[in-house]
């Protein structure tokens, strides 16, 4: 029993000492600051009444800074005082069309205000909200909207032709066409406004991410509802985010990584500046128009941005502080070109819709290795396991858990699941501790292959490979073989003008790893097949002869 007591006791202690630690963090930051009293009073009170969410971070922007931009995107800007206020009409007019606690409602848009509003507006409700991946065909949008049994879906206009199930009220939020449109949309539901009385202790609604689908049908992964600052506090403690400091955010915010940084931007009162669809040029464009000092993006992102030509690179005085890239792997070549040609901004965040954050590797960490996924940060635990559960010893490869105050909830199909042990959660990730305390994984747990009895990762490939000059991307797996079990391919993608064989790709390999590592199929691609986050899509990669 005093066993017990004393643990309740040293688990209060590190509650308290997590959120003392998250509140300085918060303050240097700048989030916490003198304000008046009425100003505070207004943050109080949207947070007594929703909790940590998204309803309220724009009505505490409206009473801490009203005029301030929270969004700014294709059509424009709006102060969170106006998100605030539209997005109260919007709750009213969905309350008038029966969404209220705990009906769904799916979101099918590109990066505008409307899934922001969207978002806000369903928390004022207490509803779910359902982020479904714009590159779903219109069949496998269908059988996610009946899954989730939503009652609503907001789709951008080009999107149209999606398979609704009956009784799925359709909403438009991106007009192309006037002309053409067949649905009401966000606009005329908040201008029309509601006469619902909004509920003033909603029940939290559910935040539902779908994963990546990169090998299967995609998983609806229910997102946490933050309980404290911690989890703010975490990423602080190793990118140095500012309040009030403009942030693009150019990956698509049905991602994870993508709706993470709205909810960062929003907490530090910042500028969230949006583009539908990314473009390198008019992203240094927007970052020096809007003077951004946070670049949030995934890797391929700013591959696109180093192959602009130097004149258009220099066009624009884009000096963002901070760039932030999660959602894929970072190849230790691009991460160094790319301190080389912008400086000492670039932190790579490794994580996950389900573990939300494991590592962080911040400017020096990527000098020291480039490769790296860098250190835990504040708050999380990360251990290195074996297949029975064991940690390995310092510098074995072995099986990446982790543990923090934002793991998923689970997976809303019945019967997935994620592999946890004591408290800690699988990311499905090999990796290992190197002898400066950073993590460098070995590649995904079920990509590695035994060929004639050796154990083969093509992590360590693809990062050689990628380091070539001839070579603009390249993804290696792992396919069947009559002779050896398995063996592994490489789907080399050239730069512009290079050339480069078969054999000397073999030769490359050969000279500096195994020969089991040497790809028997090297297959040349104008482009790989990837997703909006620049994951690699196996199943669409062309099988070999």
């Amino acid at each position: 029993m005093l066993g017990g007591v004393m643990s309740d006791v040293a688990g209060t202690v590190r509650k308290a000492a997590e959120l003392t630690w998250s509140l300085a963090l918060l303050a240097r930051s700048g989030v916490l600051a003198p304000m008046r009293p009425d100003r505070a009073f207004g943050v109080a009170g949207g947070y007594l009444r929703w909790g940590l969410s998204m309803a309220t971070g724009y009505a505490a922007g409206a009473a801490r800074h009203p005029d301030r931009p929270a969004v700014i995107d294709d059509r424009g800007a709006l102060s969170y005082a106006e998100v605030h206020r539209r997005t109260d009409r919007l709750a009213r007019a969905l309350a008038d069309r029966g969404i209220g606690q705990r009906s769904s409602v799916a979101v099918l848009c590109r990066n505008h205000r409307g899934p922001v509003e969207v978002a806000a507006a369903a928390a004022k409700l207490g509803a779910d909200v359902i982020l479904l991946n714009t590159s779903l065909s219109a069949h496998t949008i269908g059988e996610v909207l009946r899954e989730q049994r939503c009652q609503m879906l907001v789709a951008d206009q080009e999107f149209g032709g999606a398979e609704t199930p009956e009784r799925c009220r359709v909403v438009t939020a991106w007009v192309d066409d006037p002309e053409k449109l067949e649905a009401e949309t966000l606009d005329e539901l908040i201008e029309e406004d509601g006469a619902a009385t909004l509920p003033l202790h909603p029940a939290p609604g559910r935040l539902i991410v779908l994963t990546s689908g990169t090998t299967g049908t995609p998983k609806g992964a229910e997102r946490p509802r933050p309980k404290s600052w911690a989890p703010a506090g975490a990423i602080l403690s190793r990118i140095p985010l500012r309040a009030g400091e403009p942030m693009f955010i150019a990956p698509p915010l049905f991602h994870t990584w993508g709706f993470a940084a709205l909810q960062l931007a929003m907490l530090l009162g910042a500028p969230a500046v949006l583009r539908r669809r990314f473009d390198p040029a008019e992203t240094l464009r927007s970052i020096a128009e809007h003077r951004c000092g946070t670049l949030i993006a995934v890797p391929v992102m700013l591959a696109r941005v180093l192959e602009l030509p130097e004149a258009e690179l220099a066009r624009y005085d884009a000096r963002p502080r901070v760039v932030a890239v999660s959602g894929s792997a970072l190849p230790g070549e691009l991460a160094t070109r790319f301190m080389d040609r912008f400086g000492e901004v670039l932190y790579n965040l490794y994580g996950s819709t389900e573990v939300s954050w494991v590592s962080i590797a911040d400017p020096e960490d990527m000098r020291a290795d480039p490769h790296t996924s860098g250190r835990a940060p504040w708050g999380t635990r990360l251990e290195i396991l074996d297949d029975d559960g064991r940690p390995v010893a310092p510098g074995e490869i072995g099986r990446v858990f982790v543990g923090n105050d934002m793991m998923f909830a689970g997976y809303t199909r019945a019967g997935a699941e994620v592999e946890t042990r004591d408290g800690l959660m699988s990311t499905g990730d090999l990796g290992r501790i190197d002898e400066d305390g950073r993590l460098a994984l070995a590649g995904r747990a079920d990509s590695m292959i035994v060929s004639g009895g050796e154990n083969v990762y093509p992590g360590p490939v693809e990062d050689l490979l990628a380091a070539q000059d001839e070579v603009r991307e390249v993804a290696v797996i792992g396919v069947d073989d009559t002779d050896f079990g398995q063996r592994l391919a490489a789907y080399v993608v050239l730069a512009e003008g290079a050339e480069l064989d078969a054999d000397r790709v073999r030769a490359l390999v050969r000279d500096r790893l195994s020969r089991f590592s040497v790809p028997r199929d090297v297959v040349f691609l104008d482009e790989l097949p990837r997703n909006p986050t620049g994951k690699v899509i196996p199943r669409e990669l062309p099988k070999p002869d």
